[in-house]
């Protein structure tokens, strides 16, 4: 069977659903061909999933600590298949919360396994998806334009495989139906830095082994610096720096045990299970691209600023052109992909006006350059931080560690970029975010009105501290 579209959607997840419904907001007839669940990685093993197991975990660590705020809580008991519980409750709704949209939006959504075919009787140039579906048979999808929006999965190092009992993806990880008594994380970056600090509140002993010289590669080293002293005072034990012998790997009824390489010394790490968080590689293969002129490097589809590929009908946005792959910003990419397939002029894309956020307790987020970056790309830049332990809510909250850290450029006072590590500090990077969408100055973000008392006051304070002029530090 043979269907015809303005637009097909290849992937019905984050990015993928929000192009479909901007592309039809625009008029367009559309289609999404989905091998799986609509909402894709992000909402049934990434974002969502994790964020409702890190609000259990920061509950539990609260009601542990509640005599610090003067209550008497008495004994908690963690109850972790009612945490699983409450999680899939959440990423249930929020299914059938896009599920709505498909139909608000007159969305159709074809399940099964999209493949592009080349030039053929049903569409003289590349672009026509053929999708088997659930029951072996197979539909033809036809369209003037074609997005892909495949995301990606948990990449596997060689030798540590994910078995889903010793060594574990965040696929596996996040539907687990018991904790560990330990875990080895491999890997410090954002997914391993937030499942550490999650394990870490609902009581296992953890161990982050990371091969760069610091956790969070490529964010701010005050930050990173800040973050694993806060981690290691809940007793999470870091070692950044470490190369791992997968070679050596044992397994037994006890858990895992490997080799290290760590200093020039070598040591052995030992825990109940291992969890492999080291990025997550591009879904390119066996969707047809060599049917196509779209260009593969390095594992990521190429794009223009347009996020057209070589095939200027067809375009690729999200986790499978690589760059920063966070939800937010695939979704930011569907609309500007469907916008411009539609004739409109989409807002600018910038990867610098992208938050990056880590959701671990405390939390982390950016925007735009870090300081060390900045100068390598030969700007002269100046910073100034204030930290929480200034700010009267952040007292208040009982969580004043962390700061926030303004960069500007010496020479015309633009912002370059904001790292901010403490409480609500994924809510607070909106305001630096809008700011760099706006080029606005520190001084004109200092200068506007912050309530009292907010944690917001702590960006104010450093965007006036940046030129000298903050009040309460």
């Amino acid at each position: 069977m043979t269907i015809t579209c303005d637009v097909a959607v290849l992937g019905g997840g984050t990015g993928g659903y929000v192009a479909a419904i901007k592309a039809a907001q625009l008029g367009k007839n559309v289609i999404i061909i989905e091998r799986g669940k609509l909402g894709g990685t992000c909402l049934h093993k990434g974002c969502i999933p994790t964020k409702s197991l890190l609000r259990s975990a920061e509950v539990y660590s609260l009601l542990q600590n509640a005599e610090a705020y003067g209550i008497e809580a008495g004994e908690s008991r963690l109850l972790f298949p009612k945490v699983q519980e409450r999680k899939q409750a959440v990423v249930d709704k929020l299914h059938q919360g896009v599920q709505y949209l498909m139909r608000k939006n007159k969305i159709r959504v074809i399940e099964g396994g999209g493949r592009i075919i080349g030039p053929s009787i049903f569409s003289p140039r590349s672009g026509a998806v053929a999708v088997e579906l659930p029951d072996g048979e197979m539909e033809t999808v036809v369209p003037d334009n074609l997005i892909i929006a495949t995301g990606s999965r948990p990449r596997v190092l060689p030798g540590l495989e994910p078995d889903g009992r010793h060594i574990l993806s965040s696929d596996e990880a996040v539907d687990l139906d018991r904790l560990p008594e330990s875990i080895l994380i491999v890997g410090g970056g954002v997914i391993g830095i937030e499942w550490a600090s999650m394990l870490r509140d609902f009581g296992v002993e953890v161990t982050i082994a990371e091969l760069a010289g610091q956790i969070l590669p490529g964010e701010d080293e005050e930050t990173a610096r800040e973050l694993a002293k806060l981690l290691e005072r809940r007793g999470v034990k870091i070692l950044t720096g470490v190369e791992l012998r997968t070679d050596s790997l044992e397994k037994s009824g006890d858990g895992i045990s490997i080799a290290a390489l760590h200093k020039g010394e070598e040591l052995r790490l030992s825990a109940a299970q291992m969890l492999v968080s080291v990025g997550r590689a591009a879904n390119v293969e066996g969707i047809g691209l060599e049917n196509t002129d779209i260009r593969v490097v390095k594992g990521s589809i190429q794009v223009n600023r347009n996020f057209q590929t070589g095939e200027s009908h067809i375009y690729a946005i999200g986790d499978c052109i690589g760059g920063l792959q966070l939800a937010h910003a695939a979704s930011h990419e569907g609309i500007a992909a469907a916008m411009h397939l539609a004739g409109e002029q989409p807002h600018a894309y910038d990867e610098a006006f992208i938050p990056r956020c880590v959701y671990s307790q405390p939390e982390v987020a950016s925007v735009g350059l870090t300081e060390s970056r900045a100068r390598e790309l030969g700007r002269s830049v100046k910073s100034a931080k204030v930290p929480f332990s200034a700010i009267g809510k952040a007292l208040v909250e009982g969580h004043a560690d962390g700061f926030a850290k303004v960069v500007a450029d010496t020479e015309t006072g633009d912002l370059v970029g904001v790292q901010i590590i403490g409480p609500h500090a994924t809510e607070l990077i909106a305001e630096a975010a809008l700011a760099a969408v706006l080029d606005a100055t520190p001084w004109e973000v200092g200068g506007s009105v912050h309530a009292h008392p907010t944690l917001s006051e702590a960006l104010g304070e450093a965007m006036l501290a940046i030129d000298g002029s903050a009040i309460n530090v």
